[in-house]
């Protein structure tokens, strides 16, 4: 049976009836099963899975008539299906067809270069280029290590080299990791060679290596137990500062302003010297100053700290800095393109004496522009250290030549870089895959699908990663693998989809309208009102006074302004109207009768250029199309906020791992899916937007970011490319334009 007469736009709707059940055949009346995947167009087959002639012989039939028939309407399980005419034909704008998937062009095969005997340093083997790397021990070196080239190798075998081989203290090298976990791996790989001394050796992250100098400075001053761990105790401090400002504590974005301040710390910008962009950073820099100065008056300190205060210390004691420049002569540091200006200021104080810093890293992989990251500081390095010798690992070990070829030609379109190309080892004539979905339910749909098949034919959940721009384009993927029974882990920061500010208050108002007297909801809507929160004891009463619900007692508020009070009037009669209506309508009449669009406008943005309520809305928008009603859709919400506070306690790497690509740097999946690659979604809006007024650097930070996804890839990579965006035709991402067929 073929699909000529379903709207485009209603296949996801259509499919999930299947699988409940509620789709028939219309000629034999056996339940039907709607196929969809991303290699085969989409089609209705018996559940059963057996053929039955005759209902071939009557599709048939209908689709001939239809040729020569006005359209004809049939009810069909509470689905209504032209039977008489191509969708087609309809002039709606939103139709679209059905859309093939394609296979990255390639412009030539792979060519295995000559190469000389593998090496071996203490028996771990080399190629020629890290044997290089390994050997090359005096003065400043730049390791460009892109990606899969083996960088974490040739920094331990670098590091044992100097100890046996050359002879050198091990107690006088420094290696420098970003990560705990690093770090952990690099003591593992050097603890496996018996040489004599090794422990010696200081490995660490720069925070618990420049911590460390602090305690040996003052021990009682930088005592751990006056070190402000979790983010909820700096939210202590700068509530109190923002409850003076009269910041809204349950409206402000808290959450963004401690980023925010974190980000200028670590660009070592002090309260004196930031000025503020917009009301946003006025309000963040009036709490960074009163949280420093609460912080201080408790001998408190935080993780920044650490390496700013760190860098004062030795830059105001030169007889101390001295000791240390004759403590550690080498250095050795990792994702060298990952580093801050305090952190890249701690190194060049410290490695002056000797001039030996050798440093790992990757300008193609600088994704953390947020944190303070810069790539010009790999960059700019022969200019800081004059001499400098640049080493290329250019073979990558990890992935496909389709895949390294295809990255390597996304990656290429940058500007900034140091100019390289990586080789494969090796090709399996498995090119990327570019799918093209309607929209982000039916993404995920076929993605799950997808992996179905590939488990079906041996492999594992834990060879999968999907991998996406924001934690809010994970959504549909997370719900339709939580109503599977594929395991998976979902690597999330912060709330929940349905937890977020303007999705949870989006949804009281849909709430309000199946129950008026809900007592969450309510003081969501009042917050979405602007109504003080003072006025929720009065609204409370009067409701208990009077006999009548939160939503009527709400048009009784006597506390309110006068224009408040005709806004309400007019508000308090829509929520009964409410319930009657199909999700996507209501939320219609929520923003833009029911005043919910004024909170977005002034809420909406704030302190978050990357992630904006706007677009919340837009995807609940997306994400209610699925449902008839709204009981459905709230109920949908409930079971997928409490499935999400179920998965944040699971982490099992042999499961199927949901992540953004920032969380994905540095690691390696057997398959790899990359959702939402559209200009808007990769690159995103923010990088758009500054590129269109004269900055280009988001848009290469956001390039770099296509290019970690696609590298993370060994085997297969597929790559989403939806028609529709949030509600909104969608454009191949600029990035992969030259890799597909327009």
């Amino acid at each position: 049976m073929q699909l000529p007469y379903l709207a485009r736009e209603r296949y996801q709707q259509i499919y999930e009836a299947s699988l409940h059940g509620k789709l028939h055949c219309a000629c034999c009346g056996q339940p039907l099963k709607m196929q969809m995947s991303i290699k085969h167009e989409p089609a209705f087959i018996h559940a059963d899975h057996s053929v039955h002639e005759q209902c071939e012989q009557y599709s048939q039939a209908v689709q001939e008539s239809a040729a020569s028939k006005e359209a004809v309407y049939k009810e069909l399980n509470g689905f209504r299906l032209p039977a008489g005419r191509s969708i087609s034909e309809n002039s709606d704008k939103k139709e679209t067809g059905w859309k093939s998937y394609q296979l990255a062009k390639m412009d030539r095969p792979l060519q295995i270069k000559e190469k000389s005997a593998a090496n071996s340093v203490l028996e771990i083997r080399l190629d020629d280029t890290q044997l290089e790397a390994v050997t090359t021990i005096d003065g400043p070196l730049l390791v460009l290590a892109g990606a899969g080239s083996g960088k974490t190798r040739v920094l331990t075998t670098r590091a044992l080299y100097m100890m046996e081989k050359q002879g050198i203290d091990p107690g006088s090298i420094m290696l420098v990791t970003f990560t705990s976990k690093a770090a952990q791996e690099m003591k593992h790989r050097l603890s496996e060679h018996a040489v004599h001394g090794a422990g010696r050796l200081v490995c660490g992250t720069f925070h618990s290596i420049f911590y460390k100098i602090l305690m040996h400075s003052d021990p009682e001053r930088w005592n751990g137990q006056h070190l402000i761990k979790w983010d909820w105790q700096k939210e202590q401090y700068i509530k109190t500062a923002g409850r003076d400002l009269g910041l809204n504590e349950k409206e402000f974005p808290y959450d963004q302003a401690l980023q925010q301040i974190s980000y200028w710390k670590n660009t070592y910008l002090t309260a004196g010297e930031i000025k503020p962009a917009d009301e946003f950073e006025e309000q963040v820099l009036t709490l960074y100053k009163n949280y420093e100065e609460m912080k201080s008056a408790q001998g408190q300190f935080d993780f920044d700290d650490m390496l700013i205060k760190c860098y004062e210390l030795l830059s105001e004691n030169p007889e101390l800095l001295k000791a240390y420049q004759a403590r550690f002569e080498y250095f050795l540091v990792d994702e060298f393109q990952d580093i801050n200006p305090v952190q890249y200021e701690l190194l060049k104080m410290l490695s002056s004496r000797t001039n030996q810093l050798c440093v790992v890293g990757d300008d193609d992989q600088s994704i953390y522009a947020f944190r303070g990251s810069d790539p010009s500081f790999i960059l700019n390095f022969k200019h800081d250290f004059p001499g400098a010798k640049i080493v290329t690992l250019a073979e990558n070990y990890r992935s496909s030549h389709e895949i390294v070829a295809s990255a390597n030609s996304v990656i290429s379109k940058n500007k900034q870089r140091h100019q390289k190309a990586m080789n494969a080892q090796y090709q399996n004539d498995i090119p990327p895959l570019f799918f093209f979905p309607f929209d982000e339910e039916e993404e995920a749909t076929l993605v799950v699908n997808d992996m179905k098949e590939k488990l079906e034919s041996g492999s594992k959940p834990g060879d999968f990663a999907v991998l996406y721009r924001t934690h809010t384009s994970g959504r549909a993927i997370f719900e339709r693998l939580a109503q599977s029974s594929i395991p998976f882990t979902i690597e999330q920061e912060g709330l929940s989809f349905y937890e977020r500010r303007m999705v949870k208050s989006l949804l009281a108002y849909l709430r309000l309208g199946l129950n008026p007297d809900d007592s969450a909801a309510i003081v969501h809507v009042m917050s979405a009102l602007f109504i003080k929160q003072s006025a929720l004891n009065d609204l409370k009463a009067f409701s208990i006074t009077h006999d009548c619900t939160f939503v009527e007692a709400l048009a009784k508020l006597q506390s309110l302004q006068p224009f408040q009070k005709a806004k309400i009037k007019k508000i308090v009669p829509l929520f009964k109207k409410l319930r009657l209506m199909r999700p996507a309508a209501a939320i219609d009449v929520i923003e833009k009768e029911m005043g919910f669009s004024d909170f977005l406008k002034k809420r909406g943005n704030e302190g978050n250029a990357i992630e904006k309520g706007s677009d919340d809305l837009k995807d609940v928008r997306v994400l209610a199309g699925k449902f008839e009603t709204i009981a459905e859709l709230l109920e949908h919400a409930d079971h997928m906020t409490a499935k999400s506070k179920e998965w944040r306690q699971k982490r099992d790497p042999h499961a199927v791992q949901l992540m953004t690509v920032h969380r994905a740097k540095g690691l390696e999946y057997e398959h790899v899916y990359i959702l939402g690659a559209v200009d808007g979604g990769l690159p995103h809006d923010f990088a758009l937007d500054s590129f269109r007024k004269g900055d280009e650097k988001p848009i290469e930070e956001e390039r770099r970011l296509m290019y970690v996804a696609m590298t993370r890839a060994r085997t297969s990579l597929s790559v989403s490319v939806p028609q529709y965006r949030r509600g909104r035709r969608a454009i191949p991402s600029r990035f992969i334009r030259g890799l597909i067929t327009p």
